[in-house]
């Protein structure tokens, strides 16, 4: 393995593992500045995602214009310093504005991330590993930080802060030594279009059908994440739901990693993933354990399809995975608000059952090679 896919690979296990250690400690960091009400919680969980949203966009355009290696490396560092922040500090408005800044970190290393590794000619692959190791930071971070809370709160946070360090320090080496620029039987190339031409790929009826995707395959598991703890009180314990949940990432891991190993196009895995992940939802509303495994092997058969249909364009993919990115953290932002809006007035198993159909629906919008080039 060359430097760089090693400093991708490290770099989105530690970003996502210290994003996710938070996670855990939410009610106590929130509480830290005598500041316990469930709206100041769900602040500072919600300021992640608004970081990622209002940053995706103009650092994918920028990873774009100048080397995307520098901007990978610029999310490791505000994950970093988001981190210390955290570790340091238990002012309530610190602590939000940290979360911001953890947010904007995966809005410059996302884009940039993926648009760097769609230049390999053995892209599916890379993605498939790239993506089994984000799944994994963010079930790492979980789970560490929740073994580690009954010393302290915080633990789960100093490990993954001192983890993101040593990959800081790699990423420094990388940027002086040598060996960095690739060898050009290893990358593709990339063709540069006109403006309009770019646009008219942003706004084409195939790339609206993979934002839209995104937005609703990243949002109908927020969904269930967000009302499956109310919703199994009584009949599942906390560590049975952790384990539930868990599964969810777990399956994620394990499903974009194999799934990379064949020959399938971007049409077919989406197009199986919608199936999958889709019959997991409604799996979920009685079989909590079969069904986010379910939902997980197909979120990661997507997860490599998607970006896949992306890449399969020779154009400069920056922006493209910006908007991609957008899509999934808006999707897991909005999403479960707005399925929180409607708990007044139906019960959960009906909009557990809506989730699944809207996302089953997403099929209809999947486009082929062939009739995206007609």
């Amino acid at each position: 393995m060359n430097h760089e896919r090693f400093l991708l690979y490290s770099s989105v296990f530690v970003i996502m593992g210290l994003s996710n250690a938070v996670v855990p400690v939410l009610p106590e960091l929130a509480a830290t500045d005598q500041t316990t009400s469930v709206t100041s919680t769900s602040l500072l969980y919600s300021a992640f995602f608004l970081g990622a949203l209002f940053t995706m966009l103009p650092f994918g355009i920028l990873s774009d214009r100048f080397c995307s290696m520098k901007f990978v490396i610029f999310g490791l560092m505000l994950s970093f310093i988001s981190g210390i922040f955290i570790s340091v500090s238990n002012n309530f408005t610190i602590l939000v504005l940290a979360r911001f800044i953890e947010g904007a970190s995966c809005g410059a290393f996302f884009p940039a991330a993926f648009s760097r590794l769609a230049l390999f000619t053995k892209k599916m692959r890379y993605i498939g590993e790239f993506n089994f190791l984000l799944n994994g930071g963010l079930a790492a971070g979980v789970a560490v930080t929740g073994y580690l809370a009954q010393i302290g709160i915080k633990y789960g946070i100093y490990l993954f802060v001192i983890l993101t360090a040593f990959t800081l320090a790699f990423a420094f080496y990388y940027l002086v030594c040598p060996t960095r620029i690739q060898n050009s039987e290893e990358l593709s190339g990339k063709d540069v279009l006109s403006a309009r031409a770019y646009l008219s790929f942003i706004i084409s009826r195939s790339s609206l059908s993979i934002w839209i995707i995104s937005f609703l395959l990243a949002g109908s598991s927020g969904v269930l994440v967000s009302l499956y703890p109310e919703y199994s009180i009584g009949t599942l314990t906390k560590t049975e739901l952790g384990i539930a949940i868990s599964l969810l990432y777990i399956s994620t891991m394990f499903s974009s990693l194999t799934i990379a190993r064949f020959n399938y196009s971007y049409y077919e895995l989406i197009k199986k993933g919608i199936i999958i992940a889709t019959i997991g939802i409604l799996l979920t509303i009685y079989y909590p354990m079969a069904g986010f495994t379910v939902i997980g092997l197909g979120s990661g058969i997507m997860l490599l399809g998607l970006p896949l249909a992306i890449t399969d364009i020779k154009i400069e993919h920056g922006i493209a995975m910006g908007i991609y990115n957008t899509c999934i953290y808006a999707g897991l932002a909005l999403m479960p608000l707005i399925a929180g809006a409607f708990t007044g007035i139906f019960d959960t198993v009906t909009i557990f059952i809506a989730t699944g159909m809207l996302f089953g629906a997403t099929l209809f919008f999947n486009r082929s090679p062939e009739q995206d080039t007609n």
